[in-house]
C-alpha cells in the first residue's frame, strides 16, 4: 500500500530532523570538549599519521620515542660508536701503565745502557764464588722488582772480598770447610744494614775446584757451609748453595758482560760472546748463527727476550790444570819435547815451557809424576828448562787436541767438544786478561803480539827474569812462558782466531764493571724467583711503547673531552614541519 504524500513527507522531514540534530549534537560536542578529538587512537582514524617532522617537537619526543624498543643503543651511540670506542681504548692504556708503574713491571736501566749509575730504592743480594784457590764474596745492592733487576754496578770491587784457600782443600775433612765462609760473612755484614740482613739473600756456587770432589765428599763440604750460612741471619735455603756447572758458569759470565754493555735487550746476534779461562776449565760461550747441537746448546729467557747460546766448559783445561797435565806428560815423554838418555838410563826429559836456568826441586818432581805409571815409564831423574815458545805452543796444542780421535761430530776443536765457527766480538778474560796484563799489552791487543811476547820472554834466564821483575810473585812468573803460548794455541790453533784478528778484547772489566760471574749469577737468579713469584696473569710491556701509547692516550682523551665540551655549549639545529603556521621551521636545541 502506497504511503500518502503527506507520510513520506512527514518521515523525509523526521530523517532530516535526526541529521540536523545529529550534526548540531556533533558540533556541540566538539564546541565543548576540544581536546577529545586529540584523544582518538590512530587506528580509527581513516586518515593516515602525519610523518614526524610534521609534528612540533613536544610530540616528535612524546608520540614517536618508544621506551620499550628493543634497539637498545640510542641513536647518539650509534652515530659516535667509533668515538666512544678510542675513548675505551685511552682509558685502558692509561689503566695499564698506571697498573704497570705500581707492580714496577719495567726493563732495567742498567740492562739498557750500561752502568755508572745508582739507585734509589735499594734490596741486597750476595753470591760467594766458591772457586779452586779461594773463596770470594759479593755484595750486590739492586732495585727489587722488573723483569731484569736494576743493579747498582757503581763501587762493585769494594763490595766483595776473597779469603784463601777454596772450599776443594777441604776434602780430608769437610766437617769444617763452613768455617771458611765466617769472615766473609762479617764482610757482608757491615756492607748490608742490620734491617736488611733478614731479607738478603745469600747464595754460595761452587765451581771447578769442588767438581773435580768425589760425590760424596762434594756434599760433605756443602752440608758443612750451609750450617754456617744458615746461622748468618742472611735469607737463605739449602738449595741456594750447590756446585754448578761449567755452563752455567760461562752462561753467567756472557749475562755479565753483556749486562754491563746494554746488550741484553737488543738483536741476540749482536751480543758479545765470551771466552774464559780459568783455574780448572775453561768457557766458552756467545750466541751462534747456526743451532748447535743439543748437548752444547742453552736457552735463556732474560728480559723478555730468549738467547740460544752455545756454551760448554772445557773441564782440565783451565791453565792451572793444563800447566799441571802438561807437566805430567813432559815427565811422562809423552809430551811434544825432546827427552835425554844417560848411561844410567835414566830420564832426563827438557821442559820448553819453563824459563831457562830454572832448577826443578825433588818435591816438585814427584808431586807431577803422581799420575805417571812407572810400569810404562822410565823414572825421570830430572827435569832440564829450557824455555822456547814454539815447542810449548806446540806441546800445548797437543794437550788441547787430545783424545780427537774419540770425537763424534764432523770437527772437534778441543778434545771430544764440538765448538761452532766464533763469529761476533769476544772478550777474553781471567788468566788470558792476566798475562796480558803482565805483558802490559792494550785490551786490543792482538794474537800476533802475544806470540811475540811470549818468545821474548821464554827466551830469557831465569835469573834475569827475577831481577826484571822485583815484587812479582816466583810461582806466577814461571808460568808466563807458558801461558802466552797456551793462550795462543787455544785461541788461534784450536779455536781459529787470526793472529791479527781484532775482535778479541782482553779485559776483566766493560766501563769499569768487573766481567765476573757473579754479577750475571745474580742476575738470573732474581729474575727466575721473580717469575716464580708472580700470579698466572701478569701485564708486561716494554716500558717505552707503553709510555708512547699511554701519552697518545691521554692526548685522545683530553682531545674528546674539549670536543664534547664544546659541542654540548652549541646549541643543536633541528628542523620540523609547524602544521599550524603549514611550513619548515628551525628550531634550537640542547643535547640532554
Amino acid at each position: 500500500m502506497r504511503r500518502s504524500s503527506s507520510s513520506y513527507l512527514s518521515d523525509g522531514g523526521k530523517k532530516d530532523d535526526n541529521i540536523t540534530n545529529n550534526n548540531n549534537h556533533h558540533l556541540r560536542s566538539k564546541m565543548e570538549s576540544p581536546s577529545k578529538l586529540l584523544l582518538q587512537t590512530r587506528t580509527a582514524s581513516t586518515f593516515p599519521p602525519p610523518h614526524k617532522t610534521q609534528l612540533p617537537m613536544r610530540y616528535q619526543t612524546q608520540l614517536y620515542q618508544n621506551p620499550y624498543s628493543t634497539r637498545s643503543i640510542s641513536p647518539f651511540c650509534r652515530k659516535n660508536m667509533w668515538i666512544i670506542i678510542f675513548i675505551l681504548f685511552s682509558f685502558l692504556l692509561v689503566s695499564m701503565y698506571i697498573i704497570s708503574l705500581a707492580r714496577q713491571l719495567q726493563f732495567s736501566p742498567a740492562g739498557g745502557g750500561g752502568g755508572g749509575q745508582h739507585i734509589s730504592k735499594k734490596g741486597y743480594g750476595i753470591i760467594i764464588d766458591a772457586g779452586s784457590s779461594g773463596s770470594r764474596i759479593h755484595v750486590f745492592e739492586y732495585a727489587p722488582g722488573g723483569l731484569i733487576p736494576a743493579v747498582d754496578l757503581v763501587g762493585l770491587e769494594s763490595l766483595s772480598l776473597k779469603k784463601t784457600p777454596g772450599l776443594s782443600s777441604f776434602a780430608n775433612n769437610p766437617d769444617i770447610a763452613g768455617e771458611s765462609l765466617k769472615d766473609l760473612l762479617k764482610f757482608a755484614k757491615q756492607k748490608v744494614p742490620n734491617k736488611e740482613w733478614s731479607k738478603t739473600r745469600v747464595y754460595l756456587m761452587a765451581t771447578a775446584g769442588m767438581r773435580r770432589l768425589n760425590e760424596n765428599v762434594r756434599e760433605a763440604v756443602l752440608a758443612s757451609c750451609r750450617e754456617v750460612l744458615q746461622a748468618s741471619n742472611f735469607l737463605f735455603y739449602d738449595k741456594w748453595a750447590s756446585v754448578i756447572s761449567g755452563r752455567d758458569e760461562g752462561i753467567y759470565a756472557w749475562v755479565s758482560a753483556n749486562y754491563a754493555l746494554g746488550t741484553l735487550h737488543g738483536d741476540p746476534l749482536q751480543t758479545t760472546g765470551i771466552i774464559e779461562l780459568g783455574g780448572a776449565s775453561t768457557q766458552v760461550t756467545f750466541v751462534p748463527e747456526v743451532l748447535p747441537p743439543p748437548s752444547f746448546k742453552h736457552t735463556l729467557e732474560l728480559g723478555g727476550k730468549v738467547f740460544v747460546l752455545y756454551s760448554y766448559s772445557f773441564l782440565n783445561f783451565g791453565q792451572e790444570a793444563a800447566w799441571d797435565s802438561l807437566l805430567e806428560l813432559t815427565i811422562a815423554g809423552s809430551a811434544a819435547t825432546a827427552m835425554l838418555k844417560k848411561e844410567t838410563d835414566e830420564a832426563v826429559v827438557i821442559d820448553p815451557c819453563t824459563p831457562r836456568g830454572y832448577k826443578w826441586s825433588l818435591e816438585e818432581r814427584q808431586h807431577h809424576a803422581v799420575s805417571v805409571s812407572t810400569a810404562t815409564h822410565s823414572p825421570v831423574s830430572s827435569i832440564v828448562s829450557q824455555g822456547n815458545f814454539s815447542e810449548c805452543r806446540s806441546a800445548a796444542y797437543s794437550l788441547l787436541q787430545k783424545d780427537q780421535d774419540d770425537c763424534t761430530y764432523p770437527k772437534c776443536a778441543m778434545g771430544t767438544a764440538f765448538v761452532p765457527e766464533l763469529r761476533g766480538n769476544f772478550f777474553a778474560t781471567e788468566n788470558c786478561f792476566y798475562t796480558s796484563e803482565f805483558f802490559k799489552l792494550p785490551v786490543t791487543t792482538s794474537l800476533a803480539e802475544i806470540v811475540d811476547a811470549g818468545e821474548h820472554y821464554c827466551g830469557q834466564d831465569w835469573m834475569q827474569l827475577q831481577e826484571e821483575h822485583k815484587g812479582v810473585n816466583q810461582k806466577d812468573l814461571l808460568k808466563y812462558c807458558f801461558s802466552t803460548a797456551y793462550i795462543v794455541a787455544l785461541l788461534h790453533d784450536s779455536l781459529g782466531i787470526g793472529l791479527a784478528d781484532e775482535r778479541v778484547k782482553f779485559t776483566n772489566k766493560v766501563h769499569d764493571v768487573p766481567l765476573d760471574w757473579a754479577l750475571g749469577a745474580l742476575i738470573v737468579r732474581l729474575s727466575e724467583d721473580h717469575l716464580e713469584e708472580q700470579p698466572p696473569v701478569v701485564w708486561v710491556f716494554h716500558m717505552i711503547l707503553l709510555k708512547g701509547l699511554s701519552i697518545l692516550g691521554l692526548l685522545g682523551v683530553g682531545t674528546l673531552a674539549i670536543f664534547f665540551i664544546v659541542r654540548f655549549r652549541r646549541p643543536q639545529l633541528t628542523t620540523i614541519y609547524d602544521l599550524e603556521k603549514g611550513r619548515y621551521i628551525t628550531t634550537a636545541s640542547r643535547m640532554h
